[in-house]
């Protein structure tokens, strides 16, 4: 099983030439590939027109997803305190979330 991150996901949904949807293909295979809820928010938030929010929803509601437990958000939090007692700062707390839950 592959989590797929939003920046991974918004690449292959604007890739024009096909070269991108392949290379994920070539690297998922066989695995089943699933996504957050997160996976599905970014791309919405960042829609053009009502057009594309409509065909993002429609193929974004085809997809699998792992979602949230009520352990989520205090288990995100401490991997976002832990990096940043080593020195490490992550700018987006979302990403915190998304390596919880596919943890």
């Amino acid at each position: 099983m592959i989590l797929v991150d939003t920046s991974v996901w918004i690449n292959v949904l604007r890739d024009r030439t096909g070269e991108v949807v392949e290379t994920f293909r070539r690297i998922v295979g066989d695995d089943l590939y699933i996504l957050t809820r997160f996976t599905q928010l970014e791309p919405l938030q960042g829609a053009k027109d009502h057009y594309e929010w409509r065909k993002l929803e429609e193929y974004l509601d085809t997809q699998i997803y792992l979602e949230t437990t009520e352990r989520t958000w205090v288990e995100a939090a401490r991997i976002h305190y832990d990096l940043r007692r080593k020195g490490i700062t992550i700018n987006n707390p979302i990403d915190c979330c998304i390596a919880q839950i596919g943890h």
